[in-house]
């Protein structure tokens, strides 16, 4: 998961969390609110009516038989005022919930009760305000404040997620451009990200520093291949003659005739493994051009007929269908010897009997040419090691495990991928993948 994602989920997670705690703790004290907002209502309007009282007023409430209501209709208020025997002692008014009829209609009010002396007599207020409105009021607030709440939660993650990604943004091009795109040490690119982070500043810096080591002994280590190699080749072929000068010793003993032979054909074992990681230096360090003009179709019917014979002996069913002749600009040798390792491993690795298919299959993106056999295959393991210098698929077979690192080395220098996909016992496919210039 990546680094961005893994920050937008944990400042959702966090607010989520933060949000319900906050919406629980709004809910559960929208009742009281709602309930100290009716009271001081009606506080209010009890200090009102004893502020205005007059003789008139109570008479006329005191006569009336029915409670009066601010909307008759609607019955969502009353104020009933009740004569009640004198010496009462003074009282605070108390508020509470009880069902009233109304004029026939029985509804849940607030109660605001309150008892007072005016002129030496007492009397007892009741003024109520009906709860369905307040309940109406929880209602809308509690909806306004979901929508609020969720609009508030969307509109969070999108603007984490944007500053995430513009935060990150020089972690990803460090990553992009300083290890997913570097194919060659020596064609790495020092050049700084430009970031204001201070983190991604050491990263990046970090990463040039052991570039920069990398580079210097990759290049090294090159460069002690191709001397070894060329001293190496000197006293091979100074033994070599020596050894063919003594097979040409008239009278010489059989068995040490057959030594020779054996020291002769180690000698040549030595001499191609050298030549082969010759090959794979020069490929390295650019010491071929890339000028030649290339037709794969062409590589494959030269290279069949220098392998007929091989695909005889073991009786393997050739097969190559390319419908498209493609061509491209690069070093017809290194391409002759990048094919021709292939398909010997195809003959090599096969059973008897077996089949080689070449095919291809062309995109406005890519051009791919795919070699496939019904050979031995390869364990996934050995996929993963398949272009490691010295390592065989099947060691019952005579070679040096060289053969797809020099394919591995000619690929990258033409700038080819490749893919390989093989199950044992069923066969090994090995697709070149050519992408196409944009014009």
């Amino acid at each position: 998961m990546k680094l961005q994602v893994k920050f937008s989920l944990y400042n959702a997670i966090t607010k989520i969390a933060i949000i319900l705690l906050l919406g629980a703790i709004i809910l559960f004290s929208l009742d009281k609110l709602a309930y100290n907002q009716l009271d001081n209502r009606l506080i209010k309007k009890k200090n009102k009516i004893i502020k205005n009282l007059n003789d008139n007023e109570i008479d006329s409430l005191l006569n009336k038989e029915q409670s009066f209501t601010d909307y008759n209709i609607l019955k969502e208020e009353f104020i009933v005022l009740t004569d009640i025997p004198d010496h009462q002692k003074d009282s605070t008014a108390k508020v509470f919930t009880e069902k009233r009829e109304i004029e026939g209609d029985i509804e849940v009010y607030r109660i605001l009760n309150y008892k007072f002396s005016y002129h030496t007599n007492w009397y007892n207020l009741e003024i109520g305000e009906t709860m369905t409105a307040l309940q109406s009021i929880k209602n809308s607030i509690r909806f306004y404040m979901l929508v609020v709440l969720v609009a508030a939660l969307f509109i969070t993650l999108v603007a984490d997620y944007t500053f995430s990604n513009f935060l990150l943004k020089p972690f990803y091009l460090i990553i992009d451009k300083k290890i997913n795109l570097v194919n060659d040490p020596s064609h790495f690119n020092y050049q700084n990200i430009p970031t204001n982070t201070d983190d991604f500043k050491i990263l990046d810096n970090s990463i040039n520093s052991l570039m920069r080591k990398i580079n210097t002994l990759f290049a090294l280590e090159k460069q002690f291949i191709a001397n070894v190699s060329h001293e190496l080749l000197t006293p091979i072929s100074i033994l070599s003659t020596r050894f063919e000068n003594m097979l040409n010793t008239p009278d010489i003993p059989v068995e040490h005739e057959n030594k020779i032979y054996a020291s002769l054909k180690t000698l040549n074992r030595l001499k191609v493994i050298i030549n082969s990681l010759l090959l794979i230096s020069k490929v390295e360090n650019n010491q071929y051009l890339k000028t030649e003009e290339i037709s794969l179709k062409q590589e494959i019917e030269d290279i069949y007929e220098d392998l007929e014979d091989r695909i005889a002996d073991k009786k393997i069913d050739f097969k190559a269908d390319l419908r498209n002749d493609y061509h491209f600009k690069g070093n017809k040798a290194l391409i002759h010897t990048l094919l021709i390792n292939i398909i010997n491993n195809a003959i090599k690795y096969n059973v008897d009997g077996g089949s080689i298919s070449i095919s291809d299959q062309i995109t406005p993106e890519q051009y791919t040419l795919t070699i496939g056999d019904t050979g031995l295959g390869m364990s996934k393991e050995l996929v993963e090691d398949a272009f490691d210098r010295f390592k065989r698929g099947n060691s019952e077979e005579n070679g040096f495990g060289l053969g797809l690192a020099i394919v591995q080395s000619i690929a990258k220098f033409h700038k080819i991928d490749i893919d390989i996909q093989s199950d044992e016992h069923v066969g090994t496919r090995i697709s070149l993948i050519f992408k196409m210039k944009l014009s």
